[in-house]
């Protein structure tokens, strides 16, 4: 890991992906760089968010966070993930057993990355900005003490 990784900031992506998912019934970012300071997650969209919706999409991960949901590892064979997740994004050399981390029952997705035990840890969540172009849409945002 990068010396600017923060299990918060992973974690916190997590939660934006699937408040994408069931905000706009899209896939998870197809690129992400996650750092302690701010981090980025791209989707293939056709249009920037409106200010409505980022409000919407802002307030929705916070209230997960507020939830203090549990943070949990499974390990699944990789034929068992592959009937549940996309394991087109992990690397080669993930092996034959996944790791899947759980957010409580809002979020499942195979992951190698450290996070935190419970979603209240992570802190506010909040959008810096958003950019839309050439099908993809860019969030990008910060954690809050």
């Amino acid at each position: 890991m990068t010396k600017n990784y923060d299990p918060r900031m992973h974690s916190a992506e997590h939660i934006l992906n699937q408040t994408m998912v069931r905000m706009f019934d899209r896939g998870r970012a197809f690129s992400a760089h996650v750092e302690k300071k701010k981090s980025k997650c791209d989707y293939h969209f056709e249009r920037d968010l409106t200010g409505e919706e980022r409000e919407e999409l802002e307030r929705r991960v916070n209230e997960v966070i507020a939830a203090d949901l549990p943070v949990r590892e499974e390990y699944l064979t990789r034929e068992e993930a592959g009937r549940s997740f996309n394991l087109s994004r992990l690397p080669g050399e993930a092996g034959e057993t996944i790791r899947i981390i759980r957010i409580g029952d809002y979020d499942a997705c195979p992951c190698s990355g450290e996070h935190v035990e419970h979603s209240g840890t992570i802190g506010a969540f909040r959008i810096l900005s958003t950019a839309h172009g050439e099908g993809v849409l860019r969030i990008r945002f910060r954690l809050e003490e």
